[in-house]
Formats: C-alpha cells, structure tokens, sequence
C-alpha cells in the first residue's frame, strides 16, 4: 500500500480532559502547584535540617573535646626483662612500632576513622625523673621531674628555632650513654634550657645516660592532637608537692617538663628507672561520622575498650596492652543533648504537619465547591465515579508532581550534609495526600444523585452519631497526651513519642470541636439583639454568618492548630531566651562585673571613677567580698569546716542593683545599722549588732541571736535581718551580706555595673591599672557563650521556621475560607446594590459578615494557645536547648516554658486584619464589576 492510500488519522473527539481543566483556570492550577511546593519543600527539608544539625552537632562534640578526653591512646609495657636484650632493643625501634601504626590504624572497626597525621606513636618514661643539674630553676626549693618521649614525626609536626635536630649516631642499645634531644620553646624558657646543655638520667646499672640538649623546636599546631593528647610533651607546667613535709605550712611546687628525644633512641629509655612504656595515640576523625554512626562509634570504642577488638590490637600491639579513651563520655553527652532536643523539635513537627495536612484537604474543599455542579453534571449523564475519579487524579496530579519534586529541589539544594531518603519521603507523603485525599474527596460527594435540598446552616446543624463519638476519641487522646506529656515529660526513656508529641495539635482539636459546638448559641443570641436595630446591615450580615455551611470545620480548625503551634514555637524561644538571660545575669551579677583575680584585689579609687565616668554606665555598686569567713559553731555542737562568703555593700545601691536583676530583691533599711557609722580603720562597737541578710544554710547557722564574726574585714556581732536565696555579687549558696560602712577595713574588691549600652573596650580601657590586673565581665558575652553547639543553633531555627509556616498557614486558610464563599458573596452584593445598597454598606456587610469566624478563630486561637502551654509547660524543659553544659554553679536549675504575650498576639491579630482586608478587597472589586456582570441570565449562583 503506498502511502498516500492510508486511511487518515480520525481526530480526536474532544480535547484531552487534563489539558482543558489547566487551561480554563490556570490562575487556580498555579497557585495550587504552589501551595503543594511549599508544602513539599517544607516536608522535605525538616528531616534534612535536623540530619544536619545532629551531624554537625556530632562533629563539633569530638572536635571541641581536649584531645587528652578524644584520643584513643594505647599503652603497654616495656618487652620483658625475661627475653634477650636483641629482642627488648628490637620492640620499642621505630620501624618496629611504625609497622604496629600502620596495622592499627588499618584494623580499626567501623565507622572509627583515624587522623593519620595527627596520631603518634613512641616509648616514654612512664614515672617522671628527678633531675639535679644545679642550673635548673627551682623556685620552691624542689628539684625539676623530666619525662623523656621519643615521639614519632617530630621535624613534620615543629619548627626548628635554633639549634639543629636530635639525631642517632650508630646503633642505639641498652648500653648506649648518650643521646640526644630537643625541648619546645615554652619548656626551654621556663627551665633556661639552652643547645648543648647536658641531663643526666640514672639508669639500672648506674651509669647515667647522658642527654644532650640539641635543639629548641616550636610546634605547629600547638592545639592540635600531636601536641595536646600529652600537654606536658609541650608546655611545663608547676606540680604541687603531694607528700609535703609535716613541717611545711606552704604548699610546694616543682616543674614537671618533657625531653624529646628521635625515635631509634627509644632502646636507650629501656635501661632508665622511669618505667619505660610503648604508646600509640590515635587521633580520631570526625569530619565524616553522621548521627547514624552515634550507636556505631559507642559499641566499636565499648569493644576496643574492652571487647573483642582490643583482643585484635593486642595481636598487633602485644599481648598486655590496654586502651583508655574518654570518647564515650563524649557520645554519651552527645546522646543526652540530641535526646533532650529531639522531642521539643518533635513537637513543632507534628504541630507544622497537622496544619498543612488541614490547609491542603481545605484546599480540595475549594476545588471540589468550585466544580460541585460540574461534576453532578457528568454524574447525572452517566459518567461513572472510577471514571470520574481517574480524571480528578489526573488533572491533580499534572500540577502536584512536579510542583513536589520541584520543593523537593529546593529542600535538597537549602539544606545539606544530609540523608536524602527522608526528605523524599516527606515531598512524597505531601504529594500522596494531594493526589489521593483530593480527588477522593470530591467524588465520594458524588456517589448519589445530588439534589437539591434545604439549607446546611451551621447554627442550625445538629451533630450526627458518628462525629459525637469521633470527637470523644479526639478528646480522649488530648486528654491522655497531656497528662502523658505532664507525667513524662519530653525526654522521657522510650524516646520521642508520637502521642506526647501532638499533644499542642490534639488540644487544637479539641478547642476546634468545642468552639465550632459552641459558636451557633453567641450567634442567635446576637441575631435577636441586632433584629430590633432600624438598620438591615448588621442583621444580613449576622444572618449570612450563621448560614455558613456546618461541614466547613476545617478553616476553623486550622486556624486553631496552627495558632497553637506559632504560639508553642515561640514560648519554646522565648524560655530559651529567659533561660540564657537568667544564667548569664547569675554569672556576672549584672551588666558588667570589673574585678581582680578571685575578688581579692581592690580596686583602686580612680579605676572606680574613670568607669563610672564611662560612656553608658547607669549606676555601679561597689562590693567587697572575701571567701571562707568561718561560722560559729552552731548550738547542735556539729562544727562544719565549711565557711561562707561576706558582701560588703551600700544598701540603696546594691538594693536598687538586685531589684534590677531580680536575684534577691530585699529593702534596703534591713541592712541598716543602728547608731553612727564605724569610721573606716576603728574598731566597731563591742555592744552594736549589725543586722546581715543571709542564704538560707547560713540563717539556720547563725540562729536568731547576735554571733560573732571573724574576718579580715573586722571583727563584729551580726543579727539575721531577712534570708533571701540568692544575690548577685556572688554565686554561692552561703553567704552574709552586711552593710560595708561597719566593716573595720572597708575595700571595693568588685564594682558591678548596669547600664543599657555599655562599651566593653571603654570599660576594658578605664580597668587598666599599673600593678593591677582587672578583669571586665560582660554579661552579653556571657550569655553568648550559651549558644556553642550546632544542635542549638539547628533546633532554634526549626522553631523559628515553625511559627513563621504556622502564621503563614493560618493566613492561608482564613483566605480560602474566604475565597470559597466569594463568589456567592459578590452575586448577593450584586443583587442588593439593584436595591439600593452603597458601596459603603457593601463593605461593612461583607465585614461584619466574615468577622465572627474570624473573631472566633482569633479568640479561640489566644485562649487555645495559651492553655496548651500552661498545660504542657510542667512536662516540658528547655535547659538543654538554652545551655548546652546544662544546669551547673549558678546557673539556674531548669528551663521553664512560658508563655510569650507576642507569639499568641500577633497572628491572631493578622487573621482578624485579613479578614476585614479581604472583604474590603471583594466589596471594592465587586464594586467595579458591576451589577450587570453578576446578574447574568441563567447564572445560578
């Protein structure tokens, strides 16, 4: 058949179904496949964030630890004193303990990475010898302890500063006398220590073994694990004595410093009374572990402690070796700190989820409103609800899917450093629920004939059998997450749990389901009110409220759901907040803090004046206090050795400085003394009693009658005047505070400043005193100490993320609560301006028409908000989040949620201004349009 005798091709009968749907509502189409981006973007980027803050919370835990706690360190014994000397000098030489290295290295289990470069290996004296060369300082009299390493990769990991680098000469043995060595620049200076200075070390057959200072080397990466696993390796340090002489008073001290001496010199250590030993150090590697390899990383350094593993290093390193590591304690604290976080952040999940899940099923609300009549149409013509139901998958899924791989992009490309599966997941799920609850929805509207019936009023709706016992079910669940979450708490031992979780959502639904029973009984009572009024604004607008579909629970419950969750996420920040602000004022004791080392240097009179003339400074209070002040002997006869700390104070000033912070607020006439001031060098009054505040352990000390005290300040009787649990000058819990105008030897020792912008350069510059050393405290430096963790960090922005989606949300569903009823909306402005309605009393219809729901919504949002953090606050504790260390000296013990007066405000305010802005918008828009575009013949809106 030639080509020309084909049969054409029949064209179609009607154009394809998704292709039309799109094009006829495009605006609709795009703003749908927005919505479902966002949401998909959403759901996929809160597994990768908090992948990532845990990943990068893990790393930054094993890099911030001192290599003395990180490093896997792997130590034996010197070879018997039972094999031939060959053999001895053969086990401690470098090639001999590099190969060891390499094989220890290879053979670590999974997932322990090693940093190469940074792990060493060596034999050193295991007990410090005394060296009695006269030139070596000695400034208490003691003679210096030396430690000799023969370190591996010296000249890679140091810089030679003057002299050249030890070397062996020939063949090293246990009878060789002489080797050489090289100390750090810190170590030379401290124990004047020059090139070719000699140390003689005894040894077990005693001859010295003479070591030969060559070379003064500065490290360089001094922090680094080469360096730092054995601080003593490169910085001496001052010992104290710890067998001091009955005769001695003072403690004394000796320095204790390190000889580093090459690697084939190790068999020349072996014949020293210092108890040579072999070590490996292995630095371990964190830039590639996840917070998967958590439980991994813990059984493999459990093992290598003390489990199969150390039995292979022990094949490799010999049969008596032993690994210390303080890693563990770094995975358990990680643990801890990741186990606090995750249910708080659980919490603004599920909140978040709920709410998209509710805008979306009221997105398909809309759609399936907009196309009732289009679709009973095709029902009543015989179109089947398979059918029906595949073009409705059809056409959703042509926006949907790529509108969710799209977000999932964006959620891939925002965050990284994370597990990709997850994040699929989520843009999946939103994509499944789009798909699947959206078309299934509207067609199950169409499984009979739709006919037309009487009105679904809201205020005249009567709940039916089914919803009365699913809203039982819903309560009972809020009911036990609560009490759950109020026993329990978030970090409870089994883990997040899902139902303590959407404890904040299940009270949402609860608070809808009572509101939505209660909202037709405000309602009639106000149409009753507003029937005997002359006007027919407000009545059409009351009534045009209540005649809102019953079915339309959905705006209000998101609404609800989504203002509890803006206003959880943001009292979760503001109790971290308070937390941080309530530690750092603990610490300081004010805005600033200027003392001396330990508080006991006074501060001299013009360094006083020159920071109160400091641009900023509000007011000062000067302090003077002195540590372990012995107490009475208390009326029981028990005699504590413990003493407390004396505050001396002005009492306005240092009042006025305590009502400012809030820690120990007292009046400042408790402090005040009967009779004259004592003037300052005098001793103060046999018979007057100066009245003291106290610390509680101190008042049940001192009793309720006049005691003695002794102290460097004077001598003196003190009464307890009033007990209050803390002060800001001190962060003890033992403490007498008393009126420095009595003391015999008055002093400032610290000056505690308040002030609203206080320049800390300023105060640094006004400190600097000759001869004296003065420290300046800031308390916003402290308090940004606080936040030292990425895991801190990561889970502050997800709740910041959370209240602006859950604001974002809520305005969404106020929206299109309001876009579903638009378009009867205009048709009956339309036919009421036919009766002489102004376009001014269009707008206040529509107005008082949509603010009801929206006050409802706004009302109920405040109120919802508040009681599920006044009820979930008992059960949940932000210590963790707010400080990662935790509670410690002066830090306060937990970290309450509360509830933050903005959070609730500010988007229960925003739902109310978009509801009276949109009705503005359509009483405006319908006003341009016309009546005649509304009316038209055979329109049956």
């Amino acid at each position: 058949m030639s080509p020309r005798s084909r049969a054409p091709r029949a064209a179609p009968a009607c154009a394809p179904w998704v292709r039309t749907r799109l094009r006829t509502a495009p605006g609709a189409a795009c703003a749908f496949a927005l919505l479902v981006m966002v949401t998909a973007f959403l759901a996929a980027a809160f597994p990768r964030a908090v992948d990532s803050y845990e990943n990068q919370g893990l790393r930054h835990d094993l890099a911030a630890a001192a290599p003395t706690r990180s490093v896997l360190e792997l130590t034996g014994p010197q070879p018997g004193l039972e094999l031939p000397d060959a053999a001895r000098e053969s086990a401690v030489r470098e090639n001999t303990l590099e190969s060891a290295q390499h094989r220890l290295l290879a053979g670590l289990p999974d997932p322990v990475r090693a940093d190469a470069s940074q792990s060493a290996y060596g034999v050193r004296t295991s007990d410090s010898i005394t060296a009695s060369e006269p030139w070596f300082p000695r400034p208490y009299g003691l003679d210096p302890q030396l430690t000799y390493a023969t370190q591996s990769a010296l000249p890679e990991h140091s810089i030679l500063r003057t002299g050249k680098w030890p070397a062996v000469h020939g063949t090293v043995s246990l009878t060789t006398r002489e080797v050489e060595a090289a100390v750090t620049e810190q170590t030379a200076k401290a124990l004047r220590i020059k090139p070719g200075a000699t140390v003689s070390v005894p040894t077990h057959g005693g001859e010295a073994l003479t070591v030969r200072i060559t070379g003064i080397v500065t490290p360089r990466e001094p922090e680094a694990s080469y360096w730092s696993a054995e601080p003593l390796l490169r910085t001496p340090s001052l010992v104290l004595q710890h067998k001091p002489k009955p005769s001695q008073d003072d403690p004394r001290y000796y320095w204790a410093a390190a000889l580093l001496l090459p690697p084939d010199a190790a068999p020349a250590l072996l014949s020293t009374i210092g108890q040579p030993e072999v070590y490996w150090r292995i630095a371990p590697d964190g830039s590639r572990l996840t917070a998967l390899d958590a439980p991994r990383l813990r059984t493999a350094v459990a093992s290598m402690e003390g489990g199969p593993e150390l039995l292979k290093m022990r094949a490799v390193a010999g049969g008596e070796v032993a690994l210390t590591t303080d890693l563990d304690e770094i995975l358990t604290a990680y643990d801890g700190m990741r186990g606090a976080i995750e249910p708080v952040v659980t919490v603004a999940a599920v909140g978040i989820g709920a709410v998209a899940a509710v805008v979306l099923l009221m997105t398909g609300g809309l759609m399936a409103g907009r196309r009732h009549t289009e679709l009973a149409l095709l029902r009543a013509r015989g179109g089947s609800l398979p059918g029906i139901g595949g073009r409705l998958l059809a056409e959703t899924a042509a926006g949907a899917v790529p509108a969710g791989a799209l977000g999932l992009l964006l959620a891939l490309l925002a965050v990284g450093e994370a597990r990709p599966w997850p994040a699929v997941a989520g843009a999946a799920a939103v994509v499944v629920l789009v798909c699947v609850a959206l078309p299934l929805r509207t067609t199950l509207l169409h499984r009979t004939p739709q006919l037309h019936g009487g009105r679904d009023d809201l205020v005249a709706a009567r709940p039916s059998r089914r919803r009365t016992v699913a809203e039982l079910t819903l309560l009972v669940l809020a009911v036990g997450a609560v009490a759950a979450l109020r026993r329990r708490g978030t970090d409870g031992d089994g883990g997040t749990d899902l139902l303590i979780s959407a404890a904040p959502v299940l009270v949402g639904l609860i608070a809808a389901v009572v509101l939505v029973r209660l909202y037709p009984l405000p309602l009639r009572l106000a149409l009753r009110s507003v029937a005997r009024l002359r006007g027919a604004v407000g009545f059409l607008s009351l009534a045009r409220a209540g005649r809102s579909s019953a079915a339309g629970t959905l705006p209000l419950l998101a609404l609800l759901v989504a203002l509890t969750t803006a206003a959880f996420g943001g009292s979760v920040l503001a109790g971290v907040a308070d937390a941080r602000d309530d530690a750092a004022v603990r610490a300081i004791g004010a805005d600033a803090r200027i003392s001396g080392q330990a508080d006991s240097i006074p501060l001299p009179d013009r360094v006083v004046r020159a920071v109160r003339e400091t641009d900023g400074v509000r007011d000062t209070a000067r302090v003077q206090i002195e540590y372990g002040v012995a107490l009475p002997m208390p009326d029981a006869g028990f005699v504590d050795s413990k003493g407390a700390t004396l505050i001396g104070v002005d009492p306005v000033t240092y009042a006025r400085l305590s009502r400012s912070t809030g820690i120990g607020a007292f009046p400042a006439d408790r402090l005040k003394a009967t009779g004259p001031a004592t003037p300052k060098g005098t001793m103060p009054s046999k018979d007057q009693v100066l009245p003291v505040l106290v610390s509680p352990s101190v008042a049940e000390r001192l009793g309720d009658r006049p005691r003695e005290l002794e102290s460097m300040a004077g001598d003196f009787k003190v009464r307890v005047a009033g007990t209050v649990a803390r002060t800001p000058a001190v962060s003890d819990t033992s403490f007498i505070i008393v009126n420095s105008a009595s003391l015999t030897h008055r002093q400032t020792t610290a000056l505690l400043l308040t002030g609203d912008r206080l320049d800390a350069e300023a105060l640094r510059t006004a400190a600097r005193a000759p001869g004296g050393s003065f420290t300046v405290q800031m308390r916003a430096e402290e308090r940004a100490t606080y936040v030292d963790t990425p895991m801190q960090t990561g889970a502050e922005r997800i709740y910041t993320a959370a209240i602006a989606a859950g604001a974002g949300y809520a305005l969404l569903a106020v929206l299109l609560s309001l876009l579903q009823t638009a378009p009867e909306r205009m048709t009956l402005l339309a036919r009421l301006r036919t009766m002489g309605l102004t376009s001014r009393q269009g707008g206040r219809l529509l107005a008082f028409e949509a603010m009801p729901q929206a006050l409802l919504a706004a009302g109920g949002g405040l109120l919802v908000g508040w009681a599920a953090i006044a009820l979930l606050a008992p059960g949940i504790d932000l210590m963790r989040l707010a400080l990662a260390a935790g509670p410690g000296s002066g830090r306060p013990a937990t970290a309450p949620l509360r509830t933050d007066p903005w959070s609730l405000a500010l988007p229960a305010l925003g739902v109310v201004v978009l509801a009276a802005g949109v009705a503005g918008v359509q009483a405006w828009w319908a006003g341009r349009r016309g009546s005649i575009t509304e009316l038209r013949a055979g329109d049956s809106r």
